[in-house]
């Protein structure tokens, strides 16, 4: 793996550990991971090809940091409560944007950058739904001030709300993963006498 790549990946792994206390947060972190990123990818398209290798660096950080920062305040106007939810993740939002430009992801075809995203966005939307699962006993009381959330059980694991708890709730899912692939690609074992 290179570095461009690693750093790429540990990028997002700072949203999906961090924005996935609450799906409310989470799904808060996708709508504006989703519209910084499309709206970059759009307005980029065309300056890539008027710009110098030199020159593509500052005016990917001016484009992403402007679109981020629409968007933090825009939240910020006409949802208060996702605001307070999200507001940390906003610059890296825009600064991913950055690393993905770096690694060539949106010069990809547009099925493969969807494909990736959707994968990003599931893996977010399961892991915030277990976390608020265990650590609260309830799914989606962020989501609406007026509404406290389908609540399951009373006793939760507060420590699946918590950083650590979602790195090892995240290494429990790629653990099943791997297994769940494992067993299907083995092929049939014959017995032959």
């Amino acid at each position: 793996m290179n570095t461009s790549a690693t750093l790429s990946n540990s990028m997002m792994l700072v949203l999906l550990i961090g924005a996935t206390d609450s799906v409310a947060g989470a799904l808060a972190t996708l709508l504006m991971f989703t519209v910084v990123a499309g709206l970059y990818g759009l307005c980029m398209t065309p300056l890539r090809l008027h710009l110098s290798s030199e020159s593509l660096l500052p005016v990917s950080l001016m484009l992403a940091a402007t679109l981020a920062g629409c968007a933090d305040i825009f939240l910020q106007r006409g949802a208060m409560q996702w605001h307070q939810l999200i507001s940390l993740y906003a610059g890296l939002i825009g600064l991913q944007c950055v690393v993905l430009e770096h690694n060539g992801f949106f010069r990809q075809p547009v099925r493969k950058r969807l494909k990736l995203c959707g994968l990003f966005a599931a893996l977010m939307i399961v892991l915030a739904v277990l976390r608020e699962l265990i650590g609260q006993g309830s799914i989606g009381h962020h989501l609406s001030q007026h509404w406290q959330g389908l609540i399951l059980f009373g006793d939760s694991l507060h420590f699946a709300t918590l950083a650590p708890g979602a790195f090892i709730l995240l290494g429990l899912l790629l653990a099943a993963r791997q297994a769940w692939t494992r067993t299907c690609d083995l092929p049939e074992e014959t017995h032959h006498p």
